[in-house]
């Protein structure tokens, strides 16, 4: 099928069984033009973009140095600039529910009819991108937009605002070609998403608008700034139509929150906080020095210690500051099915964690179970009832580097190491089955917690960390050996590893975690060394788009 309307040289691999329908309504001709153009003006500045994360890395590490505020844009910290106001629907950002995987149908439907102001529409943490899950992903928004999805379905502007999550530029569409060359993951969903829903959104006060993760500073958000100015112009929109909420989930960002707002200032829904992928990003970036060991997440790692603590404060303050919102993260927490006490206790601990966040000045958050979506807003509701806290200025905030470099005292637990062993594995063979996330103790666990765990694992090996109680060295004898009683454990107890190709795929995951905590040079992205392995990237280029 000729897709050039560009002149565009472009290859895609043919349709799914099953998902034809949703391959012939999403990949025109016009749509992919669309996202053919994107990726041709942007290629050279995308590659320079990662080329400049690895020469920064590079840098830290030869040089010793640490993240700081730049002078160089003190200027843009200290001026009295704003951002611009967000529309109607945005005013009021209470409660999303996260991790909202869009080709999980009957979850999408769910959160659509709930009561959430939100939904993190999320084709990043908590979504595998396979090419099914893709086209599938897409289609059930497509069919959303259009109010066709289910019978009886509202309008769009009756339903949760769809805040729609792009991969991160870590990832490549695989299933997409433009001159030879892999499409990156965040134009593929960004492009497909505008192109087909971004007019009915506009027209509807309710999009298009965008959640932007794992960004390292404010060039990276110069360049998503562009891409919007670009694709607003393509498609006869008002620069500015285009919302999105950026997640400091990288160090390097929290140096540069004013900056990030600044470029994206015609464009701005605020900032976001999350612990898990912030967390990370001190062992991605700073993890080869012994100083930024970070201790036992299970037992020493929360938003109560002071350097998180001191980044969401700043975070509230910049935001507020600026006039736009500042959100927290997500509550893993799923409640049991039936009432009870542990339904209350864990109800309890969920609400005392984000009253915590209300308190301090955020202006919503995320959830995970949609049963907690009503609990949540009435704690807005009691305690901060006004569409937002952007009145909550925080002038006791004055958070320096010392403060957000500070790393949280305390060691490693026995269980907790277990537990990250666990986490891990386990999030290896949901992606290998196609699924970003899973349930396991009580919790959703995706990517961001899959990242941290093999993180802490892969550090406290590197650096001959000691368990508490009996000092035991944490050496990659003792990870394979708990590695395997854990697998023992699961093959004998759990029944869904029952059948051989069952067993084989968590075989096959734990393989991979002990390539991962045992490389000499750190993979950054476990999604990014997952994507490359041989039984993810197989496709149907038998059969392709010309």
């Amino acid at each position: 099928m000729s897709v050039s309307e560009s002149n565009l040289k472009m290859e895609v691999s043919s349709p799914p069984f099953g998902l034809e329908e949703a391959y012939n309504t999403l990949l025109t001709p016009g749509a992919l033009s669309f996202i053919g153009d994107i990726a041709v003006k942007f290629d050279q500045r995308v590659e320079q973009m990662l080329n400049d994360r690895i020469l920064k890395k590079a840098h830290l590490d030869r040089s010793r140095g640490l993240p700081d505020f730049s002078p160089e844009t003190s200027h843009i910290r200290t001026g009295s600039w704003k951002v611009d106001p967000v529309p109607r629907r945005l005013t009021n950002r209470h409660v999303d529910l996260g991790d909202v995987s869009p080709a999980n149908t009957g979850h999408f439907v769910q959160a659509l009819q709930s009561t959430a102001q939100g939904i993190q529409t999320d084709f990043d943490d908590g979504h595998c991108p396979t090419w099914q899950t893709q086209l599938q992903g897409m289609f059930n928004i497509y069919q959303a937009v259009h109010d066709k999805l289910y019978a009886n379905m509202p309008s769009i502007d009756n339903l949760p605002v769809l805040m729609l999550r792009p991969r991160a530029w870590n990832m490549v569409e695989h299933n997409m070609l433009v001159y030879g060359k892999e499409v990156p993951g965040p134009i593929f969903d960004f492009g497909l998403l505008m192109f087909h829903t971004a007019k009915i959104l506009h027209a509807k006060e309710s999009g298009p608008f965008f959640y932007l993760s794992k960004l390292e500073g404010y060039k990276e958000a110069r360049l998503w700034k562009d891409i919007f100015v670009f694709a607003e112009e393509k498609l006869g929109l008002r620069i500015g139509t285009i919302k999105a909420t950026v997640l400091i989930e990288n160090i390097f960002a929290a140096f540069e929150m004013h900056e990030i707002l600044y470029e994206l200032r015609y464009h701005s829904a605020g900032l976001n906080c999350g612990i898990w992928d912030y967390s990370a990003s001190f062992i991605n970036k700073l993890g080869n020095r012994p100083e930024f060991v970070l201790p036992d997440r299970s037992k020493y790692v929360n938003m109560q210690r002071h350097f998180l603590k001191s980044y969401m404060a700043l975070t509230i303050k910049t935001c507020h500051g600026r006039g736009c919102h500042a959100t927290g993260g997500m509550s893993a927490t799923l409640l049991p099915a039936t009432l009870g006490p542990e339904y209350d206790r864990l109800m309890d601990v969920a609400c005392r964690a984000k009253l915590t966040e209300i308190k301090a000045g955020a202006d919503g958050f995320m959830v995970y179970d949609i049963r907690l979506v009503k609990p949540m807003q009435k704690l807005f509701e009691m305690y901060a009832p006004a569409a937002n806290q952007y009145s909550v200025l925080r002038p006791d905030v004055n958070a320096t580097k010392e403060d957000l470099l500070l790393m949280p005292s305390g060691g490693v637990t026995l269980a907790g190491l277990k537990h990250n062993i666990a986490v891990a594995v386990l999030f290896i063979e949901s992606w290998l089955k196609g699924q970003g996330h899973f349930f396991y103790k009580g919790a959703i666990e995706d990517s961001a917690t899959a990242e941290i765990s093999r993180s802490q694992v892969w550090q406290w090996i590197r650096h001959r960390a000691h368990l508490e109680g009996n000092h035991q060295l944490i050496t990659y004898s003792l990870v394979k050996d708990l590695c395997q009683q854990f697998l023992d454990r699961q093959i004998q107890d759990n029944p869904y590893f029952s059948t051989t190709e069952q067993r084989k795929r968590l075989l096959r995951a734990a393989d991979i975690f002990r390539q991962l905590v045992t490389k000499t040079a750190f993979p950054e992205f476990i999604t990014t060394y997952l994507s490359l392995e041989n039984s993810f990237r197989t496709s149907t280029w038998h059969a392709s788009k010309l």
